[in-house]
C-alpha cells in the first residue's frame, strides 16, 4: 500500500487504474532521468571551468602566443 502525493493530495497506488499506475511509472522515471541529466550538467560544468583554466595559464605561460 504505497502512496504518492501529487498537490498536495495523497493517493494509493493500489487503487490506482492501470492508467494512472503506467503513467506515475513514467513520471517517476522522468523524474530519476532529469536527475541523472542534472549530474551529468554538473560533471560537465565542473570539466568545462578546468579546461577554462587551463587555458588561461597556457596562453599566460612564457613563450604562449600574444594576443593580436
Amino acid at each position: 500500500m504505497a502512496k504518492v502525493k501529487i498537490d498536495d493530495r495523497e493517493y494509493d497506488t493500489d487503487t490506482m487504474s492501470a492508467d494512472a499506475k503506467g503513467r506515475l511509472e513514467m513520471l517517476v522515471a522522468t523524474e530519476n532521468r532529469l536527475r541523472e541529466l542534472q549530474r551529468e550538467m554538473a560533471i560537465m560544468q565542473t570539466a568545462r571551468n578546468a579546461y577554462v583554466q587551463a587555458l588561461k595559464e597556457a596562453l599566460a605561460a612564457p613563450g604562449a602566443a600574444k594576443a593580436a
